[in-house]
């Protein structure tokens, strides 16, 4: 619900179309917040009723009792994971189910949330039956049960996973804006606290050849997933991640273990990882060469384009949400980087002729989600929300016009071209390109 409307002083306005300085809420925009709540107080009758005979069912029974492992309230059913199977009946495992950007707060994502790609089903693992290989170039070949890794020292880090195929709906794939819930448009991404075994460690336990330059990761799924990866980037940040957000990681994203190469494009982070193969020049496997590359307008195509460029996307308003009428709402989403920490995001209400900045909720960790926020008085008038990040290596969200013109016609991969949600005098909003 918007916030009583109360005169805004041009010092506080800090952008076109309504938009306010990002420390308004902290300051004089705390007076609209307590007004709201002086409004909504009841009256002395009122509040009396609420502790008599009135009470709702729920303060007169005894509720639910314990178990074992906690689930949503059943008033939040409708809160689940859009899904995308583009096969059907003939191959169900193949497609995402994308999680719901729409309904979510903050930077971590629930585990039952997380988006999943998945090219032919998530595998049933028996993690007494499973092994991970490192063998190719190296002095030692090694073979690690579940038991013999969960003696190495581990790391926690917070970090995003996005598909390289995410805002698809943003891309040049369709000569329209398609109108699904934000969830579906940039939903391909989350964020969860990964913790692992640092991949250095092994490698330096089996000895790296001196020719050893990539690696292949093959998963134990049905698709036998693989990808080539640089050898630096496994002897930087890539970690065998055996939990997320405290517990085992679940099947669908991987269980017993998985890859994590922090900003890489997430197919990279091979899920059910069995095999680790150093090697002295990328493999070319069917993954890599059939998918996951970006043509060009003059026909060629861009392969291993690993880091997922700096991208946001306002959550709240978004299509999928609607207006309650003019007033004072939060404008609010999420921003991320593969090539290091966001360092600014700005926000526009007039389709990007005027910027405001937004306040970023801390801390801002490389490769992590950054949730922004803005408060915006809405005059009731048509407007285009857009967002645009910076990055600490000092990349800027491109428009939409000058991401596509990079690529050939239907390109889908790596799409961080700004998004534009228009407003509409009443309420309605949609997706735009702009």
């Amino acid at each position: 619900m918007p916030l009583p409307e109360k005169p805004i002083p041009d010092l506080e306005r800090d952008a076109g179309g309504g938009l306010m300085h990002r420390r308004t809420f902290l300051a004089g925009g705390a007076l609209a917040v307590g007004a709201s709540a002086v409004a909504g107080l009841p009256s002395q009758a009122s509040a009396q009723g609420a502790i008599g005979p009135d009470q709702p069912l729920w303060m007169k029974t005894p509720g639910a009792p314990f178990r074992g492992y906690g689930l949503p309230s059943r008033f939040e059913e409708g809160v689940a994971r859009h899904i995308l199977q583009p096969y059907g009946e003939l191959s169900p495992g193949a497609g995402v189910s994308m999680t719901p950007l729409q309904a979510m707060h903050g930077t971590i994502t629930p585990n039952g949330l997380h988006f999943n790609r998945s090219h032919n089903g998530v595998p049933d693992i028996d993690p007494d039956g499973h092994k991970l290989l490192i063998h190719g170039l190296v002095d030692r070949p090694l073979m690690f049960t579940m038991d013999q890794l969960m003696r190495y020292p581990t790391v926690t880090r917070t970090l995003f996973i996005e598909c390289s195929g995410n805002s698809f709906f943003n891309s040049n794939l369709f000569p329209e804006a398609m109108q699904v819930p934000v969830g579906m448009i940039h939903g391909l991404v989350s964020a969860a606290e990964w913790t692992g075994i640092p991949l250095a460690i092994l490698l330096d336990e089996a000895g790296i050849k001196g020719e050893a330059k990539w690696i292949l990761a093959e998963g134990a799924d049905a698709a036998g997933m693989s990808r080539s990866v640089p050898i630096a980037k496994c002897l930087d940040d890539a970690m065998i991640a055996i939990y997320q957000n405290g517990e085992r990681v679940r099947p669908e994203q991987g269980y017993p273990m998985r890859l994590l190469l922090p900003g890489y494009e997430g197919n990279m982070s091979v899920k059910w990882l069995r095999r680790i193969k150093l090697t002295d020049a990328p493999t070319h496997t069917k993954d890599e060469t059939s998918k996951y590359t970006e043509l060009q307008p003059d026909g060629k195509s861009r392969q291993f384009t690993y880091a997922m460029d700096v991208k946001s996307t306002i959550t709240r308003p978004a299509t999928g949400l609607a207006m309650q009428g003019p007033g004072l709402y939060e404008v609010t989403g999420l921003a991320w980087s593969g090539n290091g920490s966001i360092s600014k995001v700005e926000v526009s209400a007039d389709g990007g002729q005027s910027w405001a900045e937004a306040a970023l909720e801390g801390p801002v960790l490389p490769h992590a989600l950054v949730r922004f926020r803005l408060p915006w008085q809405w005059d009731g008038g048509p407007v285009v929300l857009q967002s645009r990040a910076h990055d600490t290596a000092g990349n800027i969200q491109p428009n939409r016009s000058d991401w596509s013109r990079q690529y050939a016609a239907g390109q889908l991969y790596h799409c961080n071209a700004i998004q534009s949600w228009s407003i509409a005098a009443d309420g309605e909003i949609k997706n735009v390109y702009s």
